[in-house]
């Protein structure tokens, strides 16, 4: 049965054949990842071992703020799970569903292994406002407009006129309607 256990160049070989990228980090630095996760990026493997995962974030705020977020989650479950825009290498932006486990609880950021799927069609997210994208991300965690604003420290009504916005322009009617049309998903 012993046999049926891969060795190093299995694991290795397993990484490389993940459909998702895949990134180990160290405190939120990239120690090791699939060529699928950087290509995803537009990067090579090599080109983004040791960096901080906030080159890859659209603003430092935003990197800090969903390490927060995630921080909380992986202290109480050990998992985060989001949707949310990421810098490519070429600067635009792209929406993607990412999933991580920490090594340990109570140290969530020591070492994580993070699953990072790209979403079919970003919508045209890179010519959003920071704060559009910051509601787009609230709602993809479903958080209600009273909960994103006082995430976020902005009045509801701000929230509420910044989700007609978004629906707005993305010609849709509903907030599920515009998750759809911002994830690429049909309907």
């Amino acid at each position: 049965m012993s046999s049926l256990i891969p060795d190093a160049a299995g694991a290795d070989h397993a990484a490389d054949l993940c459909p998702m990228g895949m990134v180990l980090t160290m405190q939120r630095r990239i120690q090791w990842c699939n060529d699928r996760f950087a290509a995803s990026f537009g990067y090579d493997p090599d080109a983004l071992i040791g960096q901080s995962m906030a080159v890859l974030y659209p603003t430092t705020t935003e990197f800090e703020r969903v390490g927060q977020r995630g921080l909380e989650a992986l202290f109480q479950s050990g998992t985060y799970e989001d949707e949310r825009l990421m810098r490519l290498r070429d600067g635009g932006l792209r929406w993607f569903r990412v999933l991580g486990r920490a090594l340990d609880r109570s140290d969530p950021y020591r070492q994580a292994c993070w699953l990072f799927e790209p979403l079919r069609n970003s919508g045209g997210v890179d010519t959003l406002s920071v704060r559009q994208r910051e509601v787009l991300s609230a709602m993809t965690r479903g958080l209600t407009s009273k909960e994103c604003a006082r995430e976020l420290g902005i009045s509801p009504r701000t929230v509420e006129k910044i989700r007609a916005q978004l629906m707005q322009r993305y010609d849709v009617h509903n907030a599920a309607a515009l998750m759809s049309r911002i994830s690429g998903m049909p309907g």
